[in-house]
């Protein structure tokens, strides 16, 4: 980022009001008699009713709308572990997206410390304030095991985004993808650079969508993880293979799918070249991706590419998913948003790109005249107003039929 780009980027946060959001009110307070029903003693009356039933919060409190967003700092985007508080204007801009795609309250919290168990019991305590939790920016392996622990023993919803939001849009746009270069997904061979949240979460989702796990190659940074690697935790010991390959050159070679969660420009050109008939690039590592887009295209004709930038076709963001799949969790109060919503999410997404563009879409991205599924249009641009109502009432939907609901759909 250039000077004038930082300088903007400080003046924006700073200025007219440090920060990205605030509360506001949504009764009136006009008068004495609104600040005696708001405060003393009106407020007495939903205190007895929730004292009677917890789930009267829904009804007299804002609980059913109202996310945590919550981070302890150990992985801030590419930044890494700079602290809890340096985390807080990352959570701001969580809640921004929130409000503004989903019309969900979001109250950003910063747990200071690294110890996962005191990060969970910290929690655990404040947990029933929320309609559900959003935890971000905790690094692997940890944060595995801090959202196991939380889904446990809370009964609302707790999603790490980082983890499944970045899952579910990368399935969403390779299930298109593969549609489009006419393979079969469970035939794939896939590499998996990076084994990280997203990594580990996507690698989770494609056993879900039917692909075997011997065609799944995971790499980290000491290359292959292979069944004879040895101090691997639990996470990454799952899919250790029984394989002959040790680093990327090899894992590449005659492979169908490439999906990079790691650092820029690690696939080279020669890795490309060694794959198999129309491959199939997802280069998520921002700001630059593991492979130029231009390079791919200029090596391969045959090959579709996405990255995670803006500037490029096929963005993979975790802002097209996790506002709506909170916002179809919130409406039918789930206690959890389990695999069968993530999969309704990713179907979502996945039907949503194959239907006309809106003019709505159009007038947002001012250089766009019209898109087409196809091999540059396989996600849908995370404008699209049509994805809150698809892809919430999917997750709903999903919510009910999997048990998890306590309230119906309106």
């Amino acid at each position: 980022m250039n000077e004038s780009k930082l300088t903007a980027a400080l003046r924006y946060h700073a200025e007219p009001k440090p920060g990205k959001i605030k509360i506001e009110l949504t009764k009136p307070t006009n008068t004495a008699r609104d600040l005696t029903l708001a405060y003393s003693p009106g407020v007495a009356e939903p205190v007895l009713e929730i004292a009677k039933d917890p789930e009267n919060a829904y009804k007299y409190t804002a609980k059913g709308n109202l996310v945590a967003i919550i981070s302890n700092g150990t992985a801030i985007l590419g930044l890494g572990n700079l602290g809890a508080m340096a985390s807080k204007p990352v959570m701001e801009g969580k809640a921004v997206l929130f409000k503004r795609f989903a019309g969900i309250d979001g109250m950003d919290i910063e747990v200071n410390t690294k110890d996962p168990d005191a990060f969970i019991e910290t929690v655990e305590r404040i947990a029933d304030t929320f309609g559900a939790i959003n935890l971000e920016d905790i690094k692997a392996p940890e944060c595995f095991y801090i959202e196991e622990q939380l889904i446990a023993r809370t009964n609302i919803p707790v999603f790490h985004d980082d983890q499944h939001g970045t899952a579910i849009v990368t399935m969403a746009g390779l299930l298109n993808a593969v549609e489009i270069q006419g393979k079969h997904l469970e035939q794939c061979k896939i590499v998996i650079l990076g084994a990280g949240a997203a990594a580990i979460a996507t690698a989770d989702l494609l056993l879900a969508f039917g692909v075997r796990k011997e065609n799944i190659c995971l790499l980290d940074s000491g290359g292959v993880i292979h069944s004879e690697r040895e101090n691997l935790n639990p996470y990454k010991q799952k899919y250790a293979a029984k394989t002959p390959h040790r680093n990327l050159t090899d894992a590449c070679a005659g492979a169908d799918i490439f999906l990079g969660f790691s650092q820029g420009n690690l696939l080279q050109v020669e890795h490309l070249q060694s794959m198999h008939k129309h491959p199939i690039i997802f280069a998520a590592a921002n700001p630059d991706p593991e492979i130029k887009p231009e390079l791919a295209l200029a090596t391969r004709d045959d090959v579709i590419i996405a990255t995670g930038r803006s500037d490029y076709p096929n963005q993979v963001n975790n802002v097209i998913a996790f506002p709506f799949i909170f916002r179809g969790a919130l409406d039918v109060r789930a206690s959890e948003i389990n695999l069968a919503m993530k999969k309704a999410a990713v179907k979502a997404i996945a039907d949503l790109a194959k239907e006309p563009i809106t003019n709505a879409v159009k007038a947002a991205y001012h250089d766009i005249e019209d898109l087409y599924f196809g091999r540059e249009y396989i996600i849908p641009k995370p404008m699209d107003e049509r994805l809150c109502e698809r892809i919430a009432s999917a997750v709903a939907q999903a919510a009910i039929e999997s048990g998890v609901a306590r309230k119906g759909m309106h």
